[in-house]
């Protein structure tokens, strides 16, 4: 007879668990609190000045008195049309309207076009260009004002709104041109070199082809440079002195503040800071998903 073994087999090795960085869920749930708390604060920080302000400027000036934090007991529209026509709102309003449509539209169409160039096209010097434009960000505005006050001066462009426009594009350009840049890089190069095969003319393809690509870029940085037109005061201030019919919305804002400090109406002083808001607020709650997609296109492609 064969013996046969009589040892034991050995248990089968478990497998092991695998082994993650994961934090428990406990903490998870404390950072999620935690995080949800602090943006709750931060919008009602952000939005109870604004419905305050609203409210503000739809009551009369002894409810403001009486009474700053309840509800008016009616509707005085009245507020809005005298601060639209008494302190002549709306005509800064139209001002700076004309204003900003001009210098975005040079803005966008300038750094687009250059932002292009950089990014599509391998030329001698490009980069001390490149670097150049992007060098603008890093002087603020206030460094400048001196000697910008005499170079709009001796051109000829001392208080014209055409001046302004130039000077706000200027100032547009290094940002425009750096995010534009980036974003025209994460762009498809096939396409472009497919529309070249098929008889496409650089500026049809500029036109025709990469700017539509780029649209939610161009919706991103076009909101925020609308932002930072429509809210410029200290070079309208500087550049736009003496006739008062050509002020932006920034200084008859001031003026208003600073003149019914002493009359004491301080319905028409909200309804005016409620005109200027308003546009701020319809641009971005119009555009707020394309701003986000603009954001993060870069990221995803």
């Amino acid at each position: 007879m064969t013996s046969v073994d009589s040892g034991t087999r050995p248990a089968p090795a478990t497998p092991a668990e695998p082994t993650t960085d994961r934090p428990p869920r406990r903490e998870l749930g404390v950072a999620n609190v935690f995080s949800h708390s602090f943006l709750l604060l931060w919008a009602a920080m952000t939005v109870l000045p604004l419905a305050w302000m609203v409210l503000s400027s739809l009551k009369s000036n002894g409810e403001i008195l009486a009474d700053p934090w309840g509800l008016p007991e009616a509707l005085h529209l009245d507020n809005w049309a005298r601060a639209w026509t008494k302190a002549h709102i709306g005509r800064y309003f139209l001002n700076s309207a004309v204003v900003v449509a001009g210098s975005l539209t040079l803005t966008m169409l300038l750094g687009a076009a250059a932002a292009y160039v950089f990014a599509r096209y391998d030329f001698r010097g490009r980069q001390v260009v490149y670097y150049l434009f992007v060098g603008g960000m890093m002087f603020p505005v206030f460094l400048a004002l001196v000697p910008l006050f005499f170079v709009v001066r001796n051109a000829g462009l001392f208080g014209t709104w055409t001046g302004l426009i130039l000077v706000y594009t200027a100032y547009s350009l290094p940002f425009t041109v750096f995010f534009l840049t980036a974003f025209f890089r994460t762009l498809p190069t096939a396409i472009a070199e497919a529309a070249l095969i098929d008889g496409c003319g650089h500026f049809r393809l500029f036109f025709r082809v990469m700017l539509p690509m780029a649209r939610p870029g161009l919706i991103s940085v076009g909101i925020f440079n609308f932002l930072s037109h429509w809210n410029q005061f200290l070079l309208p201030q500087v550049l736009m002195q003496g006739d008062e019919s050509k002020w932006m919305l920034a200084q008859g804002l001031n003026a208003l503040a600073v003149n019914q400090g002493y009359a004491g109406d301080y319905a028409q002083l909200f309804a005016g800071l409620t005109i200027a808001v308003l546009p701020v607020l319809v641009v971005y709650v119009t555009f707020q998903r394309q701003i986000q997609a603009g954001l993060t296109a870069g990221q995803l492609k």
